[in-house]
């Protein structure tokens, strides 16, 4: 059997072309092996300069997987970066500003029920990219800043009466503020801005707060028209001591004096001339229509008589 195989592997060697011999030979020879040798050599150094080099792009940094330590503790800059092919590959990761917007519900410090809006601007530590790629990956906001936000505003608001929310809202954004940057420095996150959009109160506290404004204004205006009544009393009864002073002043001068009276006649007179002379029409008025003859002499006469009959009894 041996032998048999043997005689079979001498035939099948004579039968294959010798190096030398007439058998077809590879077009351009060893030139062409040598181009091509040089052509895969490129190849290899194209693909390895390319994957040697990164690209950063601005509002992002840079972080390093080593296949032997690990994270590298080091952040790379905005621009052109080398890595190591197969060793180490980069993770590009945006450090810009970016907003969280949360809105939660939670019960006040005299359990009411509110509805409270918050919104985050924040940003990761650079120095500390590399612990919060490591620990948290790169969705960091995602996974901390929804419990925290949560958490914090529901803390908050429990100190805070309903009405403090609304009267005091300043002081609550800052509390709020404070402890959410406490919390956020723990993940290595720094926290630009935090404010409190909007805030919403169950329908039935709502009703109930409208139901108190109008009482209050109801009250106001009750006030205001007890006011007005003392106000019109009082001018009533200064109206009346004046008119009351007036009429005794009158009268003592009708006593000391009964020409008074002719005197008040001419002044009447000439108001009612002076009214009748602005009229279009054209009027005539005797004595009597003038009051200038109102009472007569006679009336005269026995007004005098009266009054010498007074100081004759006095």
């Amino acid at each position: 059997m041996a032998s048999r195989l043997k005689d079979a592997a001498s035939q099948f060697s004579k039968r294959m072309p010798s190096g030398g011999g007439s058998g077809p030979e590879m077009p351009g020879g060893p030139a062409a092996v040598t181009a091509l040798r040089a052509l895969i050599a490129a190849g290899a150094i194209a693909v390895g300069a390319a994957n040697c080099f990164y690209t950063v792009d601005a509002g992002q940094k840079a972080v390093i997987f080593n296949r032997i330590t690990g994270v590298k503790q080091k952040t790379y800059p905005e621009g052109l970066n080398f890595n190591i092919p197969w060793f180490e590959y980069p993770t590009v990761i945006n450090v810009r500003t970016k907003a969280a917007n949360l809105t939660t519900k939670s019960g006040t410090n005299d359990l009411q029920m509110v509805t409270i809006g918050i919104r985050v601007l924040h940003r990761p530590d650079i120095e500390r990219l590399p612990f919060i790629y490591q620990r948290l990956g790169t969705d960091y906001d995602e996974r901390i800043l929804p419990s925290i936000i949560n958490e914090v505003a529901k803390a908050v608001v429990a100190r805070f009466n309903a009405s403090d929310l609304i009267t005091k809202r300043d002081a609550v954004s800052m509390e709020i503020r404070r402890e959410l940057e406490q919390r956020a420095s723990y993940f290595h996150v720094l926290l630009e801005d935090v404010a409190v959009t909007h805030l919403t109160f169950s329908p039935e506290y709502s009703r109930a707060v409208e139901s108190k404004q109008v009482a209050e204004q109801d009250a106001q205006r009750a006030a205001y028209v007890v006011v007005g009544a003392k106000a019109e009393k009082q001018t009533i009864i200064t109206k009346a001591k004046g008119q009351a002073e007036a009429t005794e002043l009158i009268g003592n001068a009708v006593k000391k004096n009964p020409a008074f009276m002719k005197l008040r006649k001419i002044d009447a007179a000439k108001e009612i001339a002076e009214t009748v002379s602005k009229s279009p029409n054209k009027i005539y008025l005797n004595a009597d229509s003038l009051l200038l003859n109102l009472m007569g002499d006679r009336a005269d006469e026995k007004i005098e008589g009266t009054m010498g009959k007074s100081k004759r009894g006095w």
